[in-house]
């Protein structure tokens, strides 16, 4: 299982998909509601449904959801992953991530996944 927002799809996200499809048979890609996003003060391109959409067409993704509004740990309860794979920029840590899940008395493998050419390939830098 994968998070984040994909706003500006590009070649790092693909390889972030591509590495997490490499660790297990079925990918499912969590895309990030809108109002997470307005929340984390960041600019919006495209809606969670168009972010969606791009995702879901991408032949390695095998299901793609929207996260949660009120819960962010929720999607993970509701389709009980075995690998949940980070982005390599993703804010969250992992200790924290698991302690949360442990209270949900789910076990995951939790793994941060290589960033691909980040100098090149990051949503920050593509947005400018």
């Amino acid at each position: 299982m994968c998070f984040g927002t994909f706003d500006v799809l590009h070649l790092g996200h693909i390889n972030y998909f591509q590495q997490a499809k490499e660790l297990g048979d079925t990918l499912i890609v969590v895309v990030a509601r809108d109002t997470t996003k307005e929340n984390l003060k960041k600019e919006i391109v495209f809606s969670e449904e168009e972010r969606l959409q791009l995702v879901q067409n991408i032949s390695i993704v095998d299901n793609t959801v929207l996260g949660n509004t009120k819960d962010h740990l929720k999607v993970i309860e509701e389709h009980k992953p075995d690998i949940l794979c980070l982005g390599y920029d993703q804010d969250v840590t992992k200790t924290v991530l698991q302690e949360e899940l442990l209270k949900r008395h789910l076990y995951p493998k939790i793994l941060r996944m290589k960033p691909y050419k980040e100098t090149k390939y990051k949503s920050s830098l593509i947005k400018k």
